[in-house]
């Protein structure tokens, strides 16, 4: 007989600040976060030094596993083209969900407005690690302006998860062929 492990109370704080964040937005109050995670204002403190260090950890302890939803494995063979257009399919397909709030990080951004936010900094390097994806990709593909198609990808990417995330347009037949389009006018293999 096995015994499953109890979260943590900073495990539970993190998952309800993750939770929390994505459906009402980060400013949601620390009594409800308190509340979802059933710990007390005072443990948080204890573990956390502020709100805004509770939401940077959550972002940062989540960002492995959005990553990974979204890039293709390393090395698998694929080429560039495909390997760009896989993160596209893939937020496509988390789009169709009807939970889908839009992309967290972009969320974050967005909201925050301030930049030296604990939370907008560790939003900040994740989309900038995608951006660097595609233009890695966008080099290997022989691209004219790697940096330039990297920048209209994050774009699209942003665009496109915000428009689905607020239900303004559904992204099924927009999406890829408008990357598509992109990547044959950069040259992309």
């Amino acid at each position: 007989m096995t015994t499953e492990a109890k979260p943590t109370s900073r495990e539970r704080l993190l998952e309800a600040a993750a939770t929390l964040s994505y459906q009402d937005g980060v400013h949601i109050g620390v009594d409800a976060l308190c509340r979802a995670a059933g710990v007390s204002k005072r443990s948080m403190y204890q573990l956390f030094e502020s709100k805004d260090e509770l939401l940077a950890a959550s972002l940062k302890e989540r960002s492995a596993a959005f990553v990974a939803t979204l890039l293709p494995p390393a090395a698998d063979g694929r080429s560039p083209r495909s390997r760009i257009l896989h993160v596209f399919e893939q937020l496509e397909s988390q789009a169709g969900a009807s939970a889908f709030r839009g992309c967290p990080y972009l969320a974050v951004q967005i909201e925050l407005k301030d930049q030296s936010h604990p939370a907008s900094q560790v939003a900040h390097r994740i989309k900038a690690k995608l951006t660097a994806f595609f233009r890695a990709e966008a080099e290997r593909g022989g691209a004219s302006d790697p940096g330039l198609l990297a920048r209209q990808l994050i774009m699209v990417f942003d665009g496109a998860s915000a428009r689905a995330g607020i239900g303004a347009d559904a992204m099924t037949g927009l999406v890829a062929p408008t990357v598509v389009t992109l990547l044959d006018a950069a040259g992309v293999r």
